[in-house]
């Protein structure tokens, strides 16, 4: 059976639902979703768009990352709400701190990852999650970080100028059409990281809407972290999940 790839359509993968514990006594709600058949060559630790403003783990292209990456691209995906997030699988506890006292939310993941054995972490963070991996992403073992129309509202230009010189992959996917931060403006706040690639997207917008951006984000993800699994497949050949 060929079925195309788009929308929520979930490919074949283990799911697990995990609880992470914080060093200020939270638990955090979360999933991890590896392949069904052979380990995982790399793991993505996606940290979710501002709660405040309806982000949570299931954030769309989080939630199709976690459906589609592992069958089509042999990635550990882990996704979890932050501190006093909610979203289907349930509540994290605590509150929601602006991104302060989130630091020990990301350290919680990272132990999870560290605790479970799964290789080769990469951040991918959203919106607010990106400043949760610019800030505080330095301080974990990791390949890299990869930002999702980043708005630098809360990383400073210190947060930013600390990755210079850094051996570890910073990649920043910024839309043509961002609400916050465009290529132009783009390339100027991380001039002091020359390092670190820039990714301008024609046509994007801050919320990827749509399979088109859905895919370009997904493939830009894959070509970091495992470009042998490049291109991208739009369709799946073989059974699906049971609803």
């Amino acid at each position: 059976m060929t079925t195309e790839i788009r929308g929520p359509l979930q490919l074949p993968a283990r799911r697990e639902d995990v609880e992470l514990e914080t060093i200020d006594g939270l638990t955090l709600v979360g999933e991890l979703a590896t392949p069904a058949d052979r380990e995982p060559v790399a793991t993505l630790v996606t940290l979710h768009p501002l709660p405040t403003a309806g982000g949570f783990m299931d954030s769309h292209v989080l939630r199709k990352a976690a459906a589609r990456l592992p069958a089509l691209a042999d990635l550990a995906v882990l996704r979890f709400n932050t501190r006093g997030t909610e979203s289907p699988r349930g509540r994290s506890e605590g509150t929601f701190d602006g991104g302060h006292a989130e630091a020990f939310d990301v350290a919680a993941a990272m132990a999870f990852v560290t605790a479970r054995g799964l290789p080769r972490p990469w951040l991918v963070g959203w919106s607010f999650g990106t400043e949760l991996a610019l800030k505080y992403g330095r301080d974990h073992d990791i390949e890299g970080a990869i930002l999702l129309s980043p708005p630098l509202h809360r990383a400073t230009d210190d947060d930013v100028a600390a990755w210079a010189g850094e051996s570890r992959r910073l990649i920043a996917l910024i839309p043509e059409f961002d609400d916050y931060l465009r290529p132009d403006e783009a390339a100027e706040r991380f001039r002091s990281v020359p390092q670190m690639t820039l990714v301008p997207v024609e046509g994007g917008k801050h919320l990827w809407v749509g399979e088109t951006q859905t895919r370009r984000v997904l493939t830009e993800i894959v070509a970091a972290v495992n470009p042998g699994a490049l291109p991208l497949p739009t369709e799946w050949e073989g059974p699906l999940p049971s609803a």
